[in-house]
Parts: C-alpha cells; structure tokens; sequence
C-alpha cells in the first residue's frame, strides 16, 4: 500500500488506450455476405414477379382459369423459384469450413470472415513473431565497446545488471541469458533501486552498492539515442553512435546503448541525484526471420496475396529483414501519412496516398493509428485487406480490416477485435486459412450458381408450360421438389472442390449471365421433352402406355394428365439437382470428381424422386404412376441432355471473358495445372508490384543469412576502443 501525487493531463478518448478505443469503434467493415445474398434473391425475386405478372395477365383474362386453378399456378412459381434454402446452405457451408479450419489451427470468430479470406488481396503482416520468430539473438562480435577498460564480457553485464531477473521481457531475457550464468547479473552487488522500462523514458536503470569496492553504481540501458543524450555526447563521439545505429539498421540489428554512472557517497534507495554517465558500449540485437517464412510469402503471392511488412521498427532494420525474406525493399516510414508529408508524397509520385501504400512492400515505424489508416487507405482503393495483430493497440487496425488476424499469444483486446484467431506462430497458418477459405467459398458459388439456375429454369420452364400447353403442374409436387434436391444438397459443404489460383470474388454479373445461359438450356430440354411426349407418337414406338395420345381415353390430349405430371415431375427432378455436377466443376464435369456424400445425396433424393413417379398414385397430389417404362425414358433422356451440359456454361463463359476462357483452355490441355497451378492467374492478377515481390523472393530463398555489417571486422576492432 502507499499513495503518491499525480497530474492528470487527459482522461477518456483524450488518451492513448482512449484513441485506440474510439478507433476500434469506428472501425469494422460492412457484412459483405449479406449484401450478396440480398442482391442473389433481389435477382431471382425480380425474375419471378416478372414471369407471375405476365402468367396472371394471361391465365384469367386470356385462359379464363377459375381462381384456385391460377392461384395454384402462382405458387409453383414462388415454390419452385424462391432459393429458400440458400442463407441455410451458404451458412451451414461456411460453419462447416470454419470448423475445418479450426484443426488446422486457425479458429473463426466471425462466420463471414471465412467468405471474406478467400478474397483478400493484400496481407498486411506484423514483423515481430509473424515474420520472425521473436526470439532475440545478440551478436557479441559486433557489439561496440567505447572505452578500453570495459571488455565485451562487461559491457554485456552492465546491461544485464540494468534488466529485470524475473518477469522478463524479450531483450530482458536476451542480455540475462547471454551471461551463460543469468545469476551473475546480481551477483556480489547489493540493490538500492530498479527504474523499469517505460515508453517514457524508453530506458532501464539500476542502483546499486558493488561489494567488492564498496562504491554505489548506477548503470542503464535503452534506446540508444536516449544513452546518447544522458551522456551528453557531442561531436564525433556523437557521429559515431549515430552511425553505428544505422549501420546497424542498415543490417537488421536493432541498437541497444548501455552507459554507467557512479553516485555520491551516502546516497540511499529514496535518493536519485543527477550524476555523469558515461556511454560504454551498444549491443546489437537481432530477431531472425522465421525459416519459414520466406516460402510461406512466396506461396502467398502464388495465391495472388501481396504481403505487406507493417512494422514499429525503424525503416532500415524492416528493409533489411524484407530483404533476408525476400519481399523487396520498396517501405516508407509511417511520417508519410501525416497531413504534410502525404501532400508532398502525393504531389512527388503523382498518385494517391493509397495507390503508394499499395505499390510498396512495407511500412515501418508505424503507431497503431497509421496500421489503422494504412488498413482504411487500402480498402477505400478497392482492396480486400487482411491485417495480423497481436497487441491492445493493434486492435484497432484488426476491426477495421476486411479480415483481422489476431496472432498466437495475442492479448484478449485484439482477439475480441480479431476475425480469426490462430493458435500457432508464423504465416504458414494463414496460408492454410486462406486455400481452406478459398475451398469453402467455391462450394458457396458452385451452390449460388445452382440456385441462381434453378430459379431461372423452374420459372421459364414452368411459365412456358402454361403459355403454350396451358398445363398447370401441381403445387405439391414442386414443394416435394424443393424439400428433397434442398434437403439432401446440403451435402455440397463438404464437397471436393478445387481452390482457386486468385483472391476469390462474387462476380455476380458472371454467376446471373451462366444461371441463365444454363437455365436457358434446361428449360429447352424440359419444353422438347414435353412437345415429344404429349404431341408426337414417339412413346407409342417405344411401347409405353400414353392415354393423352389414345382418343378413346379420357385423358385424350389432356395437357394435365396426372401421368404426364408424374413425367414432368420426374425430368425437372433429376435434370434440375444432376446440374450440380456441372456447376461444381471449373472444367468439365467428368474431370472433377464430386464427394460420395454429394453422390449419395443425388442418388437418394433421385431414387425416392423415380419411386414416386412409378408408383405414386395419389388423386389429390394430381399424379398417378407411369411404370418403369417411362422411368427407364426420362433417365435416358435426361441422360443424353446431361453429358453436354458443360457446353452451354463454357459458351456463356468465353461470351463474357474471350481471352481469359481461351488461355485457362489452353492450359488445360496443355497440363499447366500439373506443372505450375498459380504462376500464370497470380502475376495477371496483383499486378507488377507483387510479381516483382515474387521474383525477389524466389531469388533470395536459398540464401543463408549473413550476419555482417557494412563495417568490416578490423573496422569494427578499430571502432571498439576509442
């Protein structure tokens, strides 16, 4: 227990954690997911209220159809066209993904981000622990002695003196333990006070009584511009620790000053008295690059995802570490997006703040309010953006962007802000997040674009029945219709799909454009089979029982014939789900192999579909039996419509991107999804900056790293002693 005075300078939003409060608040992107399923079923919703309108226009005053049998007409449309299912599908496919992901140590907090990952464009990472591993290294034969009676072995001890024994941060650690024998950081002194780090004073700084000469000590540690200025150094003496930081910098090293003091006699634990320090050496302190990281950004960009080091480190020690890793050194300091100096960016390179930040490879010396503003930049130019975070002030930043990645060991403030949570060091976890998202987001496609056709094939076909035959298929089948190929095709969560080489994206146009070139063909087949069973004496040819064809019959040229229901049933059934075998593939149907469970899920919903249609015989379902006769006809002509099925997709495709259809052709055939799957779709796709990126990594991926100054060692000897 104690007290103290304080002066109380800002309260709330005024202060540091306030600022990043507010920011947090104001950050979080908008619910893209449920943006596209509103503009899906706007689509679908809209085709429907046409094609009702114009059936009621001609069922009552043209047909004169008594109400019931046109209100029945009315909801086969809304039955039959509505993707009820889809938010459940979509959803049950995107929980279903988010728990796969989860093994692979990438766990989901926000459902939505999973559809979000598979577009990000740009991964905005972290240096310390994503990048590298987070375990300071010192080098002792690059460490600086100014004075000639401190050996390196002392200067070492004077900073290990100068940091905590217990409770130690990283560079803590580091010095300590570098003594081989991290007691002898107290040994044979006596302490009187210990000053911890803060962001303040950016120093450490211990008191002491050494008992071996009885004198009180004072040594510290700290940002080397602060040792500098505590001890007072002027004219070359300063130029030369100015250049050793940089130099240092220039080679990834971060600088650590040490100096010491010696205090009045008399002094107790309650007196700080000013003293002269004396600069006695700098330690160079490095954390190393992950060894993985290098291949993980390389497969990145393979994934079309440019890799941005974000980094509070100074600018030449984040140039340095992206060159080791080979991301290319194009970074900028965080000053740039102060008001001033990102006018005169902008009026220097020509271009917006956010085309820089997109065109570089990094930044550095960034504070929590620029990752924020880097974050909002880049998405206001259209990027879908990931960032990773690990600290109370990075959770700003982790709201705002399209995806926020709260990295292992992350404090709960930025794992509450975060969208994925992983619970293993590196990037290779988000590598597998994204092909994993990717995998996910095709099924949600494949099924939108299924839905998308169906809608438009039950609407058109159906509609057309009415015009042209006036037959009137009844509610209850297309509600059967509905409940099984809905039901069972749940199973397409769990589909084996191909990932996407490219940052994924909804392409509605496209999707809307092949639904309806593919609806457009399913409803051909469903109108010719019909105008071949009910007007022609094909069936009779075959054998089977057709009484709409027999004038002695009752049901003598009776569109609505509860057989002919039976039959239509039964072709837009089977056509309709067997068209998930072509949406699902990226090239033909008979090259991708679908899963059992969506097999057996076609093969169920279908063989209870045929039973019902060879036995039903139900008067107020309006259908009766056909045999299996007519069973063994629709099959095979289902058949014969299904094998070319891809044509009409293909042909909607090469309509609407000529070139990119023609080249992903050719590579087929040419086997470069065997040789080299992203190469050609990745550099078209992030453009020049990240290809550039890429061919610096592959060109540095075997290098060692070198750990050498630009200084040589006899430089280095000479520099040592002044």
């Amino acid at each position: 227990m104690g007290e103290c005075e304080a002066l109380v300078v800002a309260t709330g939003p005024a202060t540091f954690f306030g600022r990043a409060a507010a920011l947090v608040d104001e950050g979080g992107p908008s619910n893209h997911f449920q943006i596209i399923l509103v503009r899906i079923g706007l689509f679908c919703v809209g085709l429907i209220t046409v094609f009702t309108v114009a059936i009621i226009v001609v069922m009552w005053p043209v047909f004169q159809y008594t109400f019931n049998r046109g209100i029945n007409n009315v909801l086969v449309l809304l039955i039959g066209g509505v993707p009820i299912a889809m938010p459940t599908v979509l959803s049950v496919t995107m929980s279903v993904g988010a728990h796969s992901l989860a093994k692979f140590k990438a766990i989901v907090t926000r459902i939505t981000a999973v559809e979000e990952m598979a577009g990000m464009d740009i991964l905005c990472s972290d240096k310390t622990g994503t990048l590298t591993k987070n375990k300071l290294e010192i080098n002792l034969d690059m460490l600086i002695s100014y004075l000639k009676e401190y050996t390196i072995h002392d200067v070492m001890l004077m900073a290990a003196r100068a940091a905590r024994t217990e409770n130690q941060d990283a560079i803590d650690f580091a010095i300590v333990n570098q003594l081989g024998d991290p007691s002898e950081a107290r040994k044979d002194i006596k302490e009187l006070h210990f000053m911890p780090f803060d962001p303040i004073s950016k120093r450490t700084q211990i008191t002491y009584v050494d008992e071996a000469t009885g004198k009180t000590m004072r040594s510290s540690k700290g940002a080397p511009q602060v040792i500098r200025d505590l001890c007072k150094a002027e004219g070359e003496f300063k130029e030369d620790i100015d250049q050793a930081i940089d130099d240092f910098a220039g080679s990834g090293y971060r600088a650590l000053g040490v100096c010491v003091a010696e205090v009045p006699e008399g002094t107790t634990s309650e007196e700080l008295p000013d003293c002269d320090w004396t600069f006695i050496g700098m330690i160079p302190i490095y954390d190393p690059p992950r060894d993985d990281s290098a291949e993980t950004i390389k497969k990145a960009l393979d994934l079309g995802v440019q890799v941005k080091m974000i980094t509070g480190d100074q600018l030449a020690i984040g140039k340095e570490t992206a060159r080791l890793l080979g991301m290319g050194t194009n970074m900028y300091n965080a000053d740039i997006l102060g008001a001033e100096k990102k006018r005169e960016v902008e009026m220097t390179t020509g271009q917006t703040m956010a085309e820089v930040l997109e065109g570089c490879d990094g930044v550095a010396g960034v504070m929590p309010e620029d990752k924020y503003e880097i974050v909002k930049e880049l998405i206001g130019n259209g990027h879908v953006v990931g960032m990773t975070g690990d600290g109370v002030n990075d959770a700003p930043a982790l709201k705002r962007a399209n995806i926020g990645v709260a990295v292992a060991d992350a404090t709960d403030a930025a794992r509450s802000a975060a969208d994925i949570v992983l619970t293993e060091s590196g990037l290779s976890v988000i590598i597998t997040a994204i092909i994993g998202a990717r995998k996910i987001f095709q099924r949600m496609k494949n099924y939108a674009l299924l839905a998308t056709a169906t809608t438009v094939r039950v609407v058109l076909s159906f509609s057309i029945l009415i015009f042209a035959w006036q037959y009137d298929q009844p509610p209850f089948l297309v509600l059967l219709l509905a409940l099984l190929n809905d039901g069972t095709i749940m199973t397409i969560s769990t589909d084996r799909v191909q990932p996407s080489k490219v940052p994924d994206k909804w392409r509605l146009g496209e999707i809307f454009f092949v639904a309806i070139t593919m609806g457009l063909y399913l409803t051909v087949s469903t109108l010719l089979f019909f105008h071949i069973v009910f007007e022609t004496s094909f069936p009779q040819s075959l054998g089977l029982e057709a009484p709409w064809l027999d004038p002695e019959s009752s049901d003598f040229r009776n569109p609505n014939a509860f057989m002919l229901h039976s039959l239509v049933y039964m072709q837009v059934s089977i056509s309709g789900q067997a068209l998930i075998f072509s949406t699902r593939s990226t090239t033909f149907w008979f090259m991708e192999r679908p899963s059992v469970l969506l097999m057996l899920a076609f093969v169920t919903a279908q063989l209870i579909c045929t039973f019902l249609g060879v036995y039903a015989d139900f008067g107020f379902t309006q259908i009766s039996g056909v045999g299996w006769g007519w069973a063994a006809f629709v099959w095979v002509y289902n058949l014969c419509w299904f094998v070319p099925i891809d044509i009409p997709k293909h042909f909607a495709k090469a309509l609407l991107h000529p070139e990119s259809w023609i080249r992903n052709r050719k590579d087929q055939f040419r086997g470069a999804r065997r040789t080299d799957p992203y190469r050609r779709n990745s550099i078209s796709s992030i453009g020049v900056d990240a290809a550039r990126q890429r061919a610096s990594i592959e060109s540095t991926l075997t290098a060692q790293h070198r750990n050498s100054l630009n200084l040589t060692i006899q430089e280095l000897e000479a520099k040592k002693y002044r």
